[in-house]
């Protein structure tokens, strides 16, 4: 076992509790002294580690590997030895001094088992016993009585053997010898551990630092009280400490109780300590690393010197100073907050420029959706204009050719919406003045049903035809499959329904009529008679479904 190097405070804290009794060195990079003495210490470290007699293990950390861990261990000098036993503190040494340091492990680290002793098995007046004996023996002295007997009987009252027994082996003395160390073991007191008493680190900090923090910068007492403990312990480190943790959550409460360090035990301490680098005198430990952190110096010593305090003005003149270096981080905080919430407020309108942008571009595409749409309906309207003026032309030159008249009856190829056909005034020989001959219409027969169904069904340009099939079987279904509702007995010829899908087809009307459907006195619907032969209305239903699913084919 030699030096440990502990590189974190879980390190150094395991270190400490899986040894009896540990010495530690608190040490710094920068530290003159520490680098000077770390020889000394590694041969102690090796000369413990070979000395039976002693149950001491050495360790060595750095402050920088601790962070604000040191703070728990009260370090004020560089370095310090602080002896442990388990995690109580024994004692410490502040400065290279090890007499002092040997005298402290000598007087806590004595091993439980050092000292003169006689060894197993010697002195006089020691039975050899069997076995048998050696067990008796262990009985006599827990039991007593009978057991006493048996042993008294196997033994004589003079120690020794009876004639009986024969000799003792080998085999009882190591018997009873590890029975006597068992015992020994058993019996042996532990050490009990001293109670440490507990203080508040704050206590030993600067008070006129601290009414410094508190009257003239308006530090509470708690805050001032930790900035110094967290601050090296000046009045320049409390401030940069409480400009970074002013937002801490547990900045405002109390600070924890450490061990008291032991008196027992002294060390020097320098009155001073100078920078080989530059010359300056620090007044303590934590101006030291103040001054270590801001200028890169690592070259110190000890000094002799005292550091004369600061006057009254010069006084005044550092808390304008510190003043104005919480004035300056205000500032500093403040101007990063504003340039916080600038960004924050670019990026907020940047992100509605960009909603309102992708809204528009969304806008823009309905509407020209909605423009394409338009359009596509705008041109099947111009084409259907076109194809009406063409069919009307083909009407008018079909009828100048002959004589008026179309050449069919509403044929596949014809336009006639009325469908309805009159002849051409005129005589019989096509005088003029000749008198009109009235054609007699025979009233439509069910004998015809056939014919008229084949007229309508002739129908098959765009489907008109089925359109037509399709009206007449609803017409006269509703009748057949409900006799007794009236509404279905009558149809309005003024309806657009059948003014535009019935009434222009050749045989359509006529089918109705045959069926029993007559005009009413001003000839606007289609009302069926009384005595309307139902067995005729179901002839036509079933053949309406019949060329209905022709026409579908």
């Amino acid at each position: 076992m030699t030096l440990h190097d502990l590189s974190s405070p879980s390190d150094l804290t395991t270190f400490i509790t899986t040894h009896p009794h540990s010495l530690v060195c608190f040490s710094a990079t920068w530290c003159g002294p520490c680098k000077a003495s770390k020889p000394q210490l590694e041969s102690l470290a090796t000369q413990y580690a070979s000395d039976h007699t002693l149950t001491v293990a050495c360790g060595i950390v750095y402050e920088h590997l601790l962070g604000e861990e040191i703070q728990k261990y009260r370090i004020r000098a560089f370095p310090t030895y602080i002896l442990f036993s388990g995690m109580s503190e024994v004692g410490r040494v502040e400065g290279a001094n090890f007499e002092v340091i040997k005298s402290l492990v000598g007087e806590h680290c004595k091993s439980r088992f050092s000292g003169e002793g006689n060894s197993l098995g010697s002195g006089a007046g020691v039975a050899t016993l069997s076995p048998a004996e050696a067990r008796a023996l262990r009985l006599a002295r827990f039991g007593g009585g009978a057991a006493a007997a048996e042993v008294e009987r196997q033994v004589g009252t003079d120690g020794k053997p009876n004639e009986e027994t024969g000799d003792v082996k080998d085999e009882a003395m190591k018997d009873a010898a590890e029975e006597e160390v068992a015992l020994k073991t058993d019996d042996a007191a532990t050490m009990d551990e001293d109670e440490v008493e507990m203080v508040n680190p704050a206590d030993e900090l600067n008070q006129e630092d601290i009414e410094t923090l508190t009257n003239s910068m308006g530090f509470s007492l708690i805050r001032a009280q930790k900035g110094l403990l967290h601050g090296n312990g000046t009045v320049e480190g409390a401030v940069e400490w409480l400009m970074e943790h002013q937002e801490d959550a547990d900045i405002d409460e109390p600070i924890e109780m450490v061990p008291k360090a032991s008196d027992s035990v002294g060390g020097g301490v320098a009155q001073s300590y100078k920078c080989n680098d530059c010359g300056k005198i620090l007044s303590n430990m934590a101006n030291l690393e103040l001054h270590a952190n801001k200028t890169g110096h690592s070259d110190f010593e000890e000094s002799t010197e005292i550091k004369k305090p600061l006057t009254e003005e010069e006084k005044k003149a550092k808390i304008e100073e510190i003043k104005s270096l919480l004035k300056a981080k205000r500032l500093e905080r403040e101007n990063a907050e504003k340039e916080e919430n600038v960004d924050r407020e670019k990026q907020r309108r940047f992100m509605g420029k960009e909603m309102a942008k992708t809204r528009e571009q969304m806008e823009a595409e309905a509407r020209k959706r909605q423009a394409q749409l338009k359009k596509k309906e705008k041109e099947a309207a111009i084409r259907e204009r076109q194809r009406i003026r063409a069919e009307l032309e083909k009407d008018k030159r079909e009828r100048a050719a002959n004589k008026g008249k179309l050449g069919s009856k509403l044929g596949v190829d014809g336009y006639n919406p009325d469908a309805i056909q009159y002849d051409v005034p005129g005589s019989a020989d096509g005088g003029d003045g000749a008198e009109v001959k009235k054609i007699k219409k025979t009233p439509p027969s069910a004998a015809k049903m056939d014919e008229y169904i084949t007229k309508v069904s002739s129908y098959r340009a765009g489907g008109d035809g089925l359109t037509c099939l399709k009206i007449l079987k609803a017409y006269i279904s509703n009748v057949v499959d409900h006799p007794d509702e009236d509404k279905y007995k009558k149809i309005n010829m003024e309806n657009k329904a059948y003014k535009t899908k019935v009434k222009p087809f050749l045989g359509a009307k006529n089918l109705l009529l045959c069926v029993g459907f007559n005009p009413n006195e001003d000839g606007t619907s289609l009302e069926l008679t009384e005595d309307v032969d139902f067995a005729v209305l179901k002839e036509a239903k079933e053949k309406l479904e019949i060329a209905y699913d022709k026409y579908m084919k």
